[in-house]
């Protein structure tokens, strides 16, 4: 067993607008890897099972783009929204409920959320593989802090959402996080 003190390298296959493309759909392909997103900054980063589902739609992404401004103002580089999604689900997604300043960043093939050790089948409700939901903060690539939801598991019945959450993350980079809603750093075979 590894224990993961760093994020993972990957690359992720993003949209970006680019007005030279033209046409109604001025985007185009920009491979981003872990480095460009993370090294020498300060990441919040939450991952949820998907776009479009109850729990994230209504609340935990919606709170951490409330909540956007309190972060920067803690030295916050970025707010990062991982979910095992498409380029097209995740723009989509975000353009339907209006986040304009977390970024929604499209791990499709789970290759992110598998590294992380995080990976999770939720056949049980038709997803396939999914992930499961967690946050962190990241300091120049390296994982300071994790807060993991209970039960994880596959084809878990439920959708814990105790500790991923945006209150739960501010209070702890403010200093005062709530006893007990730490999480041991993740292990990993690899």
């Amino acid at each position: 067993m590894a224990v993961i003190e760093t994020v993972p390298s990957v690359v992720f296959k993003t949209r970006v607008r680019d007005e030279s493309v033209g046409g109604p759909n001025p985007y185009r392909w920009e491979d981003k890897t872990t480095g460009d997103l993370f090294a020498g900054k300060k990441v919040v980063v939450f991952s949820l099972p998907g776009a479009f589902t109850p729990t994230c739609s209504s609340n935990h992404l919606p709170r951490y783009e409330e909540l956007y401004d309190e972060f920067k103002a803690l030295g916050v580089d970025a707010v990062i929204c991982v979910s095992v999604n498409d380029a097209f689900v995740m723009f989509k997604w975000g353009k339907e409920i209006g986040a304009k300043n977390v970024f929604l960043l499209p791990d499709g093939a789970g290759e992110f959320t598998r590294k992380m050790g995080m990976l999770v089948d939720k056949s049980n409700i038709g997803f396939g593989l999914r992930s499961w939901r967690y946050s962190m903060f990241v300091n120049d690539s390296k994982i300071e802090k994790i807060f993991v939801e209970p039960g994880f598991s596959d084809n878990c019945p439920t959708d814990p959402f105790e500790v991923s959450d945006a209150d739960t993350m501010l209070a702890y980079l403010k200093g005062a996080a709530p006893a007990g809603v730490s999480a041991p750093r993740l292990a990993f075979e690899g």
